[in-house]
């Protein structure tokens, strides 16, 4: 474009439009029926150096690279580690922390006052199927009677019995999202794993989670199982285990113990026989059918403490909306199961949706199953040179067309965040 002459012919503006190409044949002028290239392409910016690269590898970048997306968002980033600084001193664990959970626990008392719903702090066994026994911390008992009740008791962490010290000096919690921020505190944190990570979660997603962990400083003692904890004269834990390789003992020194073993529902103290609710022998949790239905038809069972279910608060939460919609009338819809997506919140985040690809193979074959991957390298890593080789996505398909996604998963920062948007899609 030539410049306004107003302005003088050497103040000529260069508008210049970046032009792509992909050659064909010829060069020079075009001959009649014959171009000089496939493909035109005018223009630098995202779109036409996509369009362009599709055929053909190059540089540029246009407004999204120079002026636009990448430094806009690089200085987000950075204003946003600012406000990461101020708000660090708030985040004393003692004080800031425990009072926000104190003040959602008000929050909700408050919500059922609100809506005419009256509480009990009592823990209740079944006396029959229409009635429970609740009994309060100063051991007084008081009888409810229902017509329909909903079980949603969930679970608690277990402790391993068998191991010698493991009631007297352990705590629980979970294992490789409380390993991450402990070790991201500047804790010296250990992980014993007796055989796989994140059992249930597609593992070679799970091998790259810990391989990242062990990259920022957790470290990991893999094929071990713990036998004894006791008390030392200092106050410190001695923990001894045995590697499951090599039958050889071991032993180390430790300020905490935590146990994240698994969880047991919520079951055993209700007396369910005395209602005929039926329970999985095995997990202990509560059989229920796609209504929540349990054995008893009046009775119900949602969250962790139903079998097959999700342990989502997420899952458990509309499940409870729509069992309560359902008997009052308003609604006749059932929670959906499927494809709930979800996020282990480790120092990288891993989340997925659907199918894992050991879960597509089993279930469809593995001549059955494409796999779609590819590591990246998030944009606020390329600043603070932080190792990107963890970064991955991986989507799982039906290898017959149109390819149906079985499975999506992702492993970077904001994993939840990007997760719950690919869920919709997917669902």
């Amino acid at each position: 474009v030539q410049g306004r002459k107003d302005l003088g012919t050497p103040l000529c503006w260069v508008w210049e439009w970046n032009t792509h190409c992909l050659r064909g044949d010829t060069m020079g002028s075009p001959k009649a029926g014959r171009q000089d290239y496939d493909l035109l392409v005018i223009g630098g910016g995202s779109g036409g150096l996509a369009c362009a690269k599709e055929g053909t590898r190059w540089g540029l970048g246009g407004t999204c690279v120079n002026v636009g997306c990448i430094p806009k968002k690089l200085m987000h980033q950075a204003a946003l580690l600012g406000g990461m600084i101020q708000d660090a001193p708030h985040y004393g664990w003692a004080e800031a922390v425990q009072n926000y959970v104190k003040s959602l626990n008000w929050g909700h008392r408050v919500q059922l006052q609100d809506r005419k719903v009256k509480y009990f702090n009592i823990k209740a066994s079944f006396v029959n199927e229409h009635t429970v026994c609740g009994v309060a911390k100063d051991g007084k008992e008081t009888l409810l009677s229902a017509e329909h009740i909903v079980i949603a008791t969930g679970g608690r962490p277990k402790y391993p019995t068998h191991i010698e010290g493991a009631l007297e000096y352990g705590i629980t919690n979970v294992a490789l999202e409380c390993a991450g921020f402990l070790t991201g505190l500047g804790l010296d944190t250990t992980v014993m794993i007796r055989s796989i990570p994140l059992r249930g979660f597609d593992q070679q997603m799970s091998s790259l989670v810990t391989e990242y962990m062990a990259s920022r400083g957790t470290r990991f003692l893999r094929g071990c199982t713990p036998s004894r904890v006791r008390r030392l004269p200092d106050g410190q834990l001695q923990v001894t285990w045995e590697d499951l390789t090599s039958g050889k003992e071991d032993t180390g020194t430790f300020n905490t113990v935590l146990w994240a073993v698994g969880r047991i529902p919520e079951t055993r103290s209700l007396n369910l026989e005395k209602a005929g609710v039926n329970t999985n022998p095995n997990s202990q949790k509560i059989l229920v059918d796609a209504q929540e239905t349990t054995s008893v038809p009046h009775i119900y069972a949602i969250g962790d403490v139903a079998e097959g279910r999700p342990e989502l608060t997420p899952t458990a939460i509309m499940a409870g909306k729509l069992l309560a919609q359902r008997l009052c009338g308003r609604s006749s819809d059932v929670m959906d199961y499927d494809n709930v997506p979800t996020t282990v919140f480790t120092p990288l985040e891993y989340g997925c949706v659907g199918l894992s690809e050991e879960e597509a193979v089993a279930r469809h074959g593995e001549e059955h199953v494409e796999v779609y991957h590819a590591y990246y390298k998030p944009l606020e890593f390329t600043v603070a040179e932080r190792d990107a080789s963890q970064c991955y996505i991986k989507m799982v398909c039906l290898r017959k067309p149109p390819q149906l996604v079985l499975g999506l998963h992702f492993l970077g920062p904001n994993a939840g965040e990007v997760t719950q948007g690919f869920a919709l899609g997917i669902k």
